[in-house]
Parts: C-alpha cells; structure tokens; sequence
C-alpha cells in the first residue's frame, strides 16, 4: 500500500460510499466538492483500484468499492473501539459494556449479574439499551452492543445464546376480576376475555409459544391490543381492557392493579438466554461471560 494512503482517506470513502453523492458526503465532512473528489481519486490512483462509477447526475460502487465498504466498516469500528479503551485506560476506567435486553430481563437477572460484576470491575462502565430480538441481533453482528438478553431458540451463525433462565408464564388479570389462584381451572374458563398480548414482531418465536397456550386450551384468543412494554400491558389490564399472558419473571417491579395466576399445569415454558458475538474483542466480555455463564 502506498503510504500516501491516511485514515482520513478511509473516511472520507465510507461518507461516498453510503451517501452515494459526493455533494452531500462534502457536506457531512465539512470540505469542498472539488476537495473530496481529489481525496478520492487520489486514493484509487495509490491503490490502483476503482472505488466508483461516476455518471452524471448519480454515483454507484464498484464490486471492489463495495467490498471495501464491507471490510473498512467493520474494521474501523474495531480501531474505534481501540482508540476508546486506550482513552478509558487513561481516565482509570478500564473498560465499557454495552447491553441489549428484553424488558422481562431487567427485573432481576440484569441487576444481579452487573452487581456480581461491578464487586470485582468497578471501573467498568455499562450501556443499557432495551431492544427488541430484532435488534438485538442487528446491533451483536454490526459489534454496537457486546451482550444481548433474548428470548431466541436460535439465532444467526457467528453469534453465540446460552440460556440462563427457563420460566413458566402468569395470567395477569385485574385485580377486581372474579377469576382467582383457588377458582382458576384452565385458560377455557376465559375464551370470552379480551387479551393483550407482546407485539409480534417484539419476538416473533416467544409469541407464537404464547399462541400454543392458547391453541391447547382449544380457542384462539380475541386480541384486543398488542404492545412491547410490560408497564403498558398492566395498564390495560388493570382499566379491564383485557387480560395477558407473560413470563413469570415480569410479575416483579411493578406496582399497578394488577394479579398473577402462575400457570404451571402447561408445557410451555419461556428461555431468557444471553447471547454475544463470538468475534467480539472486547477483554471485558470474556470477563462478563465467565461470571455469566459459569
């Protein structure tokens, strides 16, 4: 490579190569048009490569400039992270995690862990971030989170799920309903009731296992409302709304008008797994995933 080449250079690429308009990629950069082109070109002619077909009115990437794209993306966020750690090395803080999670994983198991964690690292800094499933796998393969909390059966190869709690579920009724622990029999005995229920697309495998209550209770649920926070499903129940179905985990934390009836006399159950990107660099989540995971 020639060593006119800079990481300035790199940059000023990856801005071309997602606008795809040399116009608004100067701007984002804060140069000249004409300024950005000659960096350009300047780093095809020491590489001998071909980043871009030009056309008039619009840009398109080369097979080479979106291979480039690909490699350069994923490799500075890793020197990103790099030149991060060194600064937080610097200020004594040795080290960030960043966490995705499912909002039934913050009741408990979140806390406890970071806790155990924080007694031995107590110069490590976290980042919460609650996501969906989705996302979560997004933000793990893209290396902007460190650890997931999903509820997954399976998840895409590179990445790495290991359970860490199996529940039962609750029926969470208001607390005024005429249904309680010694006269509930089955979910039968509310075919007639309103549900509400975690959006789908929240967790799309962890709604369908909740449709499986449904389906072996031999009716299919009348759905009044879907949503992704536990807080807004307690709400409609407790104005009766509805009633629903959640993990047992979820009864803790909050404090709404609302009852639980744990439903133990079904198969279903729900997994809470950790799961992490095995290409993670980052020494602190070796560390984590030890006191995880042992």
């Amino acid at each position: 490579m020639s060593y006119q080449i800079e990481l300035r250079h790199f940059r000023y690429f990856l801005a071309v190569a997602e606008d795809l308009h040399f116009r608004k990629a100067a701007e984002r950069l804060f140069i000249s048009q004409p300024g950005l082109s000659r960096q350009i070109k300047q780093m095809e002619e020491d590489l001998d490569i071909q980043l871009f077909v030009r056309h008039n009115r619009k840009v398109q990437l080369t097979p080479v400039g979106m291979y480039l794209k690909t490699e350069l993306t994923r490799n500075l966020k890793n020197l990103d992270y790099i030149l991060n750690y060194a600064k937080l090395l610097q200020e004594g803080k040795h080290g960030q995690l960043k966490f995705g999670y499912v909002g039934s994983a913050m009741q408990e198991i979140i806390p406890n862990l970071l806790i155990r964690f924080k007694k031995e690292h107590p110069n490590v800094q976290f980042g919460l971030k609650e996501m969906d499933n989705d996302k979560q796998i997004d933000s793990l393969l893209s290396q902007d989170i460190d650890v997931g909390f999903v509820r997954l059966d399976r998840v895409p190869r590179g990445l790495v799920i290991k359970p860490i709690l199996k529940e039962s579920f609750c029926l969470v009724l208001p607390k005024n309903h005429p249904i309680n622990s010694d006269t509930f029999k089955n979910l039968n005995q509310l075919k007639d009731e309103s549900f509400i229920l975690f959006d789908p697309s929240y967790s799309p495998s962890y709604y369908e296992k909740v449709m499986q209550i449904f389906d072996d209770s031999d009716f299919t649920p009348i759905i009044s409302h879907n949503t992704i926070h536990a807080a807004s499903i307690y709400k409609l129940v407790e104005n009766n709304f509805g009633l629903s179905i959640v993990p047992k985990s979820l009864q803790h934390g909050y404090a709404m008008g609302v009852k639980f009836i744990e439903l133990t006399n079904i198969s279903q159950r729900t997994t809470l797994s950790i799961i992490w990107n095995k290409n993670n660099r980052n020494p602190i989540v070796t560390s984590f995933l030890e006191k995880t995971t042992s």
